[in-house]
């Protein structure tokens, strides 16, 4: 278990940069943060499907730039987590929930966009599956330092749900 820290009043445009990016405001809510970060992705996610289909963007063009720009947030939440750790006052705080947006995110990279609402509330539940039981190895990467220790454990979740997606998908397609 992640150990509280000496708590800090943010200071600097970096410092309130990097709660924003970590918490999304959601992180904020009471009750389940980490589903109300999922949630956020999850609508991030249809805006993005949509915009996609109604262009019809596809192919290897526009995989490569959502993986790019997959990557780049990765970095950046992993950035942004670790700074606000001092600020939200804990090693791995609830209310950072940039690490739950961007497993979720990874959880649909596994699909083809435009699968509807049944696979986007399959990767959902999934996600939040693998992000709650924390299978081997998920749990032990939470010991990680910094904002790698916060992420870590989301994208690998995110992983595990996204290939049992796929398989679902596959399913179907024989179907």
């Amino acid at each position: 278990m992640k150990q509280s820290v000496e708590k800090r009043k943010p200071s600097g445009i970096a410092d309130h940069v990097s709660l924003a990016l970590a918490t999304w405001g959601v992180g904020y809510i009471p009750g389940a943060p980490g589903t109300y970060g999922s949630a956020v992705a999850v609508a991030i996610y249809l805006g993005i499907d949509s915009w996609v289909i109604a262009r019809g963007f596809g192919g290897a063009s526009i995989h490569a730039i959502i993986s790019v720009s997959l990557l780049i947030f990765c970095l950046i939440g992993i950035w942004a987590s670790g700074r606000s750790i001092p600020m939200l006052g804990n090693e791995d705080p609830h209310s950072a929930v940039v690490d739950e947006i961007m497993g979720q995110f990874i959880t649909f990279c596994f699909i083809p966009f435009g699968r509807g609402w049944p696979f986007i509330l399959a990767g959902f539940l999934l996600f939040r599956l693998f992000d709650i039981w924390k299978p081997y190895p998920i749990d032990s990467l939470q010991s990680l330092p910094g904002g790698i220790g916060i992420c870590a454990d989301d994208i690998i979740a995110g992983v595990y749900a996204g290939i049992c997606l796929a398989v679902g998908y596959a399913v179907t397609l024989l179907i």
